[in-house]
């Protein structure tokens, strides 16, 4: 179908109570889907299954960003509620963040957090977005450790609980940044890295923070019309060393979900008659959609996304727009749990 696919084209059904509320009791315990790029052929197993899939020699590239408590509930001016949630901040100390109700929060008023500080809405950014400047007694990281929550995704219809706060993150989680988790890692243990190196896999670790807008739907129907929200990233010198070495001797890298693949792909700088990755950091928009040329990952990990979305189309321009579509109405036949908390698919 090329390039005049549509965001109506990534629509499809679903049962809501496919929805996974909760993580499984255990991690490693989803089930797993796995596609095959070139023949479309899909096959059932459970995620343990996926070391098994890896060969000595192959790169399991990791997003090492950590969530932090984002969601902060605070009182307006009139002593009623109000909800920010923080995305990222900006060089001249005010933060950007996302607020609820946004018809009573413009320009010039103020949110408290009882008398630890306060928050004035500086700027309207567009896209959803403020510009905060916070003042008082705590700072931001403050005001987060204090009155912060997870910042569960929307389609999640419960508030955050305590355990939570471990599970919706992945336990390779070191660099604070994110306000959602990377989802596709949620589902390794320690054990489980360490059986994967133990094969002679080489591991990995970039950073990309995640914004909310991985939660937004495409709604124009032209996704070249699509704005992303723009999301920091770092490519460590020993990550680009280890995955130019795999490029050069022509083994594969897996890219531990759709975050990772962006970073990766964002980095991608020509060498030669190949394609390398530059070490580095900086703000990424890229926006991955059929057709995509896929220059550095091999292979890619993730979770099932919501229809209409940025991470559905990734994955889509990965495997192909039919091959996707077709696992992903298989998946929800088989009555697999869908997004954050939900199953694994892999792509090889």
């Amino acid at each position: 179908m090329g390039n005049r696919l549509r965001a109506s084209d990534f629509e499809y059904e679903f049962p809501r109570e496919t929805i996974a509320q909760h993580p499984l009791p255990e991690r490693g315990a989803s089930r797993l889907l796995v596609l095959e790029r070139e023949s479309g052929a899909v096959t059932h197993g459970h995620f343990g299954d996926f070391t098994e899939m890896l060969e000595p020699g192959d790169v399991l590239v990791l997003n090492s960003s950590r969530v932090i408590p984002a969601r902060l509930t605070a009182r307006r001016e009139s002593g009623r509620e109000a909800e920010i949630l923080l995305v990222h901040p900006e060089p001249d100390g005010t933060w950007l963040a996302m607020v609820h109700p946004g018809g009573k929060l413009k320009v010039g008023r103020r949110v408290s957090f009882g008398d630890d500080g306060e928050a004035e809405i500086v700027e309207v950014v567009g896209g959803g977005l403020r510009r905060l400047r916070f003042t008082g007694r705590l700072d931001p990281a403050g005001l987060m450790e204090r009155y912060g929550a997870v910042p569960l995704p929307p389609y999640i219809e419960r508030p955050p609980e305590a355990a939570d706060q471990e599970r919706y993150q992945t336990v390779y989680a070191a660099v604070d940044g994110s306000v959602a988790a990377p989802t596709a890692g949620l589902h390794f243990t320690p054990e489980t890295l360490e059986r994967i190196a133990g094969r002679g896999v080489e591991l990995t670790e970039t950073v990309l923070h995640v914004g909310p807008g991985t939660f937004k739907p495409v709604e124009v129907e032209e996704p070249e019309r699509h704005r992303m929200h723009a999301e920091w990233y770092e490519v460590p010198k020993q990550a680009a060393a280890v995955i130019n070495r795999a490029k050069a001797e022509g083994r594969r890298v897996w890219g531990v979900g759709t975050t990772v693949t962006r970073t990766l792909e964002t980095a991608a700088t020509p060498a030669g008659d190949a394609w390398a990755v530059s070490a580095g950091s900086g703000w990424t928009d890229l926006f991955i959609y059929p057709p995509f040329e896929f220059r550095i990952v091999d292979a890619l990990l993730t979770n099932f996304h919501l229809p209409r979305s940025t991470l559905l189309m990734l994955v889509a321009a990965f495997a192909g727009y039919e091959h996707t579509m077709a696992a992903y109405r298989d998946a929800v036949s088989e009555g697999y749990r869908l997004f954050s908390y939900g199953d694994a698919m892999a792509i090889r």
